[in-house]
């Protein structure tokens, strides 16, 4: 058996204890209290306003049922707003409010600083190939993660 420090899914597991590690690391040192998942959502909200709760959740590759304590704790503080969808009164609609806004942007600098702590030790010509492999990777197997990504949009077609 190979040991456990050549096999792919332990160095996975380690590259995302390593990549949790460094973004709590630069926003916090930034003054932000946000998490990777967060900070995620608010991208998301911020490109495509008003979409439900599960939209959400498969455009970040997200469990479904996991997003509404993401959703709870933002709208807790005032970063999102939810409204009731005038199409279907079940569904939730999110959208970013002018806080959220506000601290995605002054948030990002610290965000791409943890992205180069966590890419640090290799070249400009690495980081492409890795980030390529990654990607690859990734699309592949997407339909093995328990929360696929999911890029249509409701009312769309093609994406995944």
């Amino acid at each position: 058996m190979t040991s456990i420090y050549e096999l792919p899914g332990h160095l996975i597991r380690r590259m995302h204890q390593i990549s949790v590690s460094a973004f709590a690391a630069e926003v916090a040192a930034a003054g932000f209290d946000l998490t990777p998942v967060q900070f995620a959502a608010l991208s998301m909200l911020e490109e495509y306003p008003d979409i439900d709760q599960a939209t959400l959740a498969g455009l970040i590759a997200y469990d479904r049922v996991t997003i509404g304590g993401v959703i709870n704790r933002m709208e807790t503080r005032g970063l999102i707003e939810r409204t009731v969808s005038e199409a279907d009164r079940r569904a939730r609609r999110l959208r970013i409010t002018d806080r959220g806004a506000a601290l995605l942007r002054t948030v990002r600098p610290a965000v791409r600083r943890a992205q180069d702590v966590m890419v640090g030790a290799l070249s400009v010509d690495e980081r492409a190939q890795f980030m390529e492999l990654m990607q690859k990777i990734a699309e592949a197997n997407n339909e093995l993660s328990r929360a696929p990504l999911r890029t249509t949009l409701p009312g769309e077609r093609g994406g995944r």
